[in-house]
Order: structure tokens, then C-alpha cells, then sequence
């Protein structure tokens, strides 16, 4: 007992030994060179790399933390397969279309304009984007809706890296009543 006491209190002086009130000193580094290492910059050479890249793509397949990955591409029948298979989770609600229009403000207005026209502030510098009023786009289901805010369609270029997905969800609900189809007319 006695022994097992006396261990316990060197090993106790021991950590309190390696102990300061300074903040700037760092203690004993267990892996000095991980700590002290000196990177390659980003965009700079690398010997040790086959391609001379030091920046380097992420392994195909590799799916971002805290994302679901998406599984249709930019193709007319990815466009068509998510037309038919997505179908919009977000309920229709008074805090979704007002989440809904806050987003196309920030995002869709300056080439769709207020009310979905394609009479955007933009205009007069850049195409006509269609207007929600068409037959074609009328005809348009939430799930192709939402592909084309996703992926992007003609000049309209991909929103999937600037709107969340519940947020294009949103959008899709309030664009609905921009294009006077569904429930929020």
C-alpha cells in the first residue's frame, strides 16, 4: 500500500512538474514534427507527388460531412428521372413559402424578376430567362423544379453549393405561386 501511494505521488509531482501558468509555453511536444511542420502551399509545386500537385482532388465518390450526395446529373434524363421520382418532403406552410421568397429574393430575382416574368434588374445585359407564365414551365413538376435549381438549365447556372436542399425545397413551393400552380396561388 504503502508503495502504490508513494508511485501515485511521483507520478502526481510529474505532471504537476510539466505544469506552468504561462500561456505562451507549449509543454513537451510529443511529436515535434507534426507540430513543427512545414507545408506546401496550396497552389505551389510538389516534388512528392507524381503530377507535381500539392492541392489534390478528393478521391472519386467522396462525399462531403453533413451531406447526402445527389443522385441525378446534368443530362435531359436525369432531368426527366428526378421529375418523376422527386417529390418535395417540405410542407407547404406560411414559414416555408416566406423561407421560399426570402431565397428567391437573394438568389432568383436579379434574372427572373419580381414575379417570375424574366424581367430581372440583370435583363437588359444577359438573355431573357423563360417566363414562370409559359406552358412549358407551368408544366414543370417540383421534383424537375428542384433538378434545375440544383444542376442549373441553359444559362442558368447550378445553385446547389449556394441554397441548402430544404431551402430549395422552399423555393419550389414559392416559385409554385409565382408560376400560379399548386396550393399557394
Amino acid at each position: 500500500m504503502r508503495g502504490e501511494c508513494s508511485l501515485l505521488f511521483l507520478a502526481a509531482v510529474m505532471l504537476l512538474g510539466g505544469c506552468t501558468d504561462d500561456p505562451k509555453e507549449k509543454g513537451f511536444e510529443v511529436f515535434p514534427d507534426m507540430v513543427h511542420s512545414v507545408p506546401f502551399q496550396p497552389y505551389s509545386k510538389n516534388p512528392l507527388t507524381a503530377d507535381g500537385k500539392t492541392m489534390l482532388p478528393p478521391v472519386r465518390g467522396t462525399v462531403a460531412r453533413g451531406t447526402e450526395p445527389y443522385p441525378y446529373g446534368s443530362t435531359d434524363e436525369d432531368r426527366a428521372k428526378a421529375s418523376r421520382e422527386l417529390k418535395n418532403p417540405i410542407p407547404l406552410t406560411a414559414q416555408a413559402l416566406a423561407r421560399g421568397k426570402e431565397v428567391y429574393q437573394h438568389m432568383c430575382l436579379v434574372c427572373h424578376g419580381v414575379s417570375g416574368q424574366g424581367d430581372g434588374p440583370i435583363i437588359p445585359k444577359f438573355p431573357n430567362p423563360p417566363s414562370f407564365s409559359t406552358k412549358r414551365i407551368k408544366e414543370l413538376t417540383d421534383g424537375a423544379l428542384y433538378h434545375i435549381i440544383t444542376r442549373g438549365s441553359g444559362l442558368m447556372p447550378p445553385h446547389a453549393l449556394q441554397i441548402l436542399p430544404q431551402d430549395r425545397w422552399k423555393l419550389v413551393h414559392y416559385v409554385n405561386g409565382l408560376r400560379g400552380v399548386g396550393k399557394n396561388e
